[in-house]
């Protein structure tokens, strides 16, 4: 038999791609990239429960890739709900099969539509490097700026220097650019760029400058930033309020702190960001403030976790949680009267229990360092002590212990632990011990 009769006769046994199948991958990725959105800053997600997550998205987008141009479709029809899992999952194919008119389209789309922009960013950092050679370098290449800045993303995302275009993407007009090339900056680890981002503190537009100064201090500047940082905090429900807060509070000691924390508490609404900030700080000498929040349904978890942040012990395995406590049912995303059924930052924490955490602390403060000194997950913070967090700690744990390796080191590029967990198993074992 001859080779083309050969494939012709396997050809024959490939079955036709299901419909209802087919539609189900597409669904299923369009939910799992949502849920992913979630659990990249959740309290309570391990390194080993975002892998399981992204092997089952993995699989949905591989359904849609075997059914060829069907698959592509579904993904298109799914489009029609403009969501940021349903915009990923058809950038992501897009990519992988070098589809080049449906890359073209889903960029147009987000020069039109804000909101979707980060679900293409997220595309670029999914999928391999090998799906996108060549496109990256046509996105820094290119004439419009969002697309520049989504090169810079893929760049920053698979931990790639995107090059000399960075230093002139900081200073363009475009807002957008310039904030995602400032950014890349501290997290590429760029020392060479950290006094243009120290030029950049005084940008006319608030994410430059919080994004000039984050790299600024992930590259070694500390004094001169503080003070466009404290800006940050001191806007209410600014987006970029609670990043600042952590970055600074992870810079000054528990004194300098104090006055900070007290403005805080005295806002009308600021007690959480207080309770966070108490667990960054981590002076032991907060603890049992932290521990009598707990007695508050709304606070009770947040305070929770700003202990294990500072003591590192983990409430559900030492047995010092409660049963949910009445008065802190979040909203029902299924009722139509909710007036917000926005995911609870809170979803899936511990409820700690107050009355045992007392006695637990009584019995072994004494292990910890002294009053004033900083506890990050009990300990001083230190290259080996955050590499351990890093590969065990939680999810918002992981992102501060990748900061501090930064702050230990200057100039090392910032872990992206929201990177793909396979991607990240495998840079772990590439990071240096001391």
């Amino acid at each position: 038999m001859s080779a083309l009769a050969s494939l012709s006769s396997v050809q024959a046994f490939v079955p036709e791609p299901v419909p209802i199948v087919v539609t189900r991958h597409a669904e299923e990725s369009a939910l799992l990239c949502g849920q992913r959105f979630f659990m990249v800053r959740a309290g309570h997600v391990k390194l080993h429960h975002m892998r399981r997550l992204d092997d089952r998205l993995a699989a949905h987008l591989d359904g849609l890739s075997v059914a060829g141009e069907a698959g592509s479709r579904a993904a298109d029809e799914a489009l029609a709900n403009l969501g940021p899992g349903e915009v990923f999952t058809s950038f992501a194919l897009a990519l992988d099969n070098r589809d080049d008119r449906r890359i073209a389209h889903l960029l147009a789309l987000a020069e039109a539509v804000a909101d979707v922009r980060e679900a293409l960013a997220f595309a670029v950092g999914w999928v391999s490097a090998q799906s996108l050679r060549g496109i990256v370098g046509n996105l820094l290449a290119s004439p419009q700026a969002l697309q520049r800045s989504i090169g810079i993303a893929a760049c920053d995302f698979h931990r790639v220097d995107p090059g000399d275009m960075l230093a002139v993407a900081m200073t363009d007009p475009s807002v957008l650019l310039r904030a995602q090339a400032l950014q890349a900056a501290g997290e590429c680890g760029r020392s060479d760029l950290l006094a243009s981002c120290v030029g950049a503190l005084d940008d006319e537009d608030m994410a430059c400058r919080f994004w000039a100064a984050r790299s600024a201090v992930l590259l070694g500047e500390r004094q001169k930033l503080i003070p466009v940082l404290l800006d940050a905090v001191r806007v209410p429900g600014g987006h970029y309020r609670t990043p600042a807060l952590s970055l600074l509070l992870k810079l000054v000691g528990s004194t300098r702190a104090a006055p900070l924390l007290r403005s805080l508490i005295a806002e009308p609404q600021g007690m959480r960001d207080a309770i966070r900030a108490v667990g960054v700080v981590g002076d032991t000498h907060a603890v049992p403030w932290l521990i009598a929040q707990m007695a508050d349904p709304m606070l009770a978890r947040l305070a929770g976790e700003a202990f294990t942040t500072i003591t590192g012990i983990d409430l559900a395995w030492n047995n010092l949680e409660i049963k949910p406590m009445q008065g802190a049912e979040a909203a029902d995303a299924d009722d139509p009267e909710a007036v917000d059924v926005a995911m609870d930052e809170d979803e899936g924490l511990p409820w700690p229990d107050p009355v045992g955490l007392l006695s637990w602390w009584d019995a072994n403060a004494s292990r910890y360092p002294a009053a004033g000194e900083r506890s990050f997950m009990g300990a001083v913070p230190s290259w080996s002590h955050c590499l351990r967090v890093l590969r065990g700690g939680c999810q918002r744990q992981r992102a501060a212990a990748a900061t501090y390796l930064c702050l230990l080191r200057p100039g090392t590029q910032l872990f992206p632990t929201a990177a793909p967990a396979w991607r990240q198993e495998r840079w772990l074992t590439r990071v240096p011990e001391e």
